[in-house]
């Protein structure tokens, strides 16, 4: 076995995160539960891989029985972006099936859990907001600053409409972050074990598909034809369509002013600076649509003849 003991240490380490679900470490550790079996899948031969995952398996089944569940949950994504790897297929690619997998069984646990398991999300979300405010409440009680304060059950009701229908926003960008998180950790592993990984393509070098342009107008038609409804599939498409395409313009924007600072030879931490008010505020998501409306990079290289 090409790397026993590195495979070892990474199996103790898949250990060690699935029992922190039991301690306040696993609102961080989550973040990181697909490394190891990722880590182990793609260095090791499909064997070799099992041998190595299920006394993992067995410990944390006689310690918590609930935790092979959670286990199977996190190694579905890790199969998925591992098989990728093992295909030397573009970190892109790698990315969009990573998320994929994370985002289809966030819906597939909504999906039980609302018609088998009678869990109503808008209830739970009122409940949610409900205890903030009457926590609010009290406090205001003791604390001038907060005293005014005072929400209603049709304003709590509301902000459980409004929270319920930034869902799929939620969902789309938490399995992003997700696979971003884990292929930026998880490719240096990889290539300090031999095992090497196709990297992103440089931040000059991003950008969208100006089809994206089209999805934008489509996207602003729906918001004036459905923003003001009180329901529906539409007013939903509204309320995320549009959100998740600024955030894309943002990564084209982001893209041009690294591709301008190349070009003009200047320092990175510039562009990072720069980076910093385009991801941070809005409004600047408009010069990745420029960007990607006109030729902005040609008009950048003839300028600099």
């Amino acid at each position: 076995m090409k790397f026993r003991w590195t495979s070892v240490a990474w199996s103790i380490a898949y250990l060690l995160l699935l029992l922190s679900l039991s301690t306040p470490l696993l609102l961080i550790t989550t973040f990181f539960m697909i490394i190891p079996a990722i880590v182990l899948f793609t260095t090791l031969n499909t064997k070799q891989f099992i041998l190595h995952l299920l006394p993992v398996l067995l410990i944390v089944g006689l310690i918590t029985p609930m935790y092979i569940l959670i286990a199977a949950y996190f190694l579905i994504p890790a199969l998925v972006m591992g098989r990728w790897y093992k295909k030397r297929a573009s970190a892109i690619s790698t990315l969009i099936a990573g998320m994929v997998a994370i985002l289809a069984e966030f819906l597939l646990i909504l999906l039980i859990s609302t018609a088998f398991l009678k869990f109503n999300l808008y209830d739970y979300v009122y409940d949610v907001l409900r205890t903030y405010t009457e926590w609010l409440t009290s406090m205001g009680a003791s604390n001038p600053l907060l005293s005014e304060i005072a929400i209603s059950s049709d304003q709590i009701g509301q902000m459980s409409w409004l929270t319920i229908q930034a869902i799929p926003m939620t969902l789309i960008l938490s399995a992003f972050v997700i696979a971003v998180i884990t292929h930026s950790i998880v490719r240096p592993i990889l290539n300090s074990m031999g095992y090497a990984v196709p990297k992103l393509k440089p931040a000059r070098e991003w950008r969208l598909a100006k089809s994206f342009i089209w999805y934008y107008l489509l996207g602003v038609v729906i918001s004036l034809l459905f923003g003001a409804a009180d329901s529906g599939f539409m007013l939903m498409v509204s309320a995320n369509l549009l959100p998740l395409l600024q955030i894309a313009f943002k990564i084209q924007t982001v893209g041009f002013l690294f591709f301008l600072v190349h070009e003009r030879k200047w320092s990175k931490i510039i562009a990072l600076l720069l980076a910093i008010p385009v991801i941070a505020l809005p409004g600047f998501w408009i010069i990745g649509v420029v960007d990607l409306a006109f030729p902005l990079r040609e008009l950048v290289k003839k300028s600099k003849r």
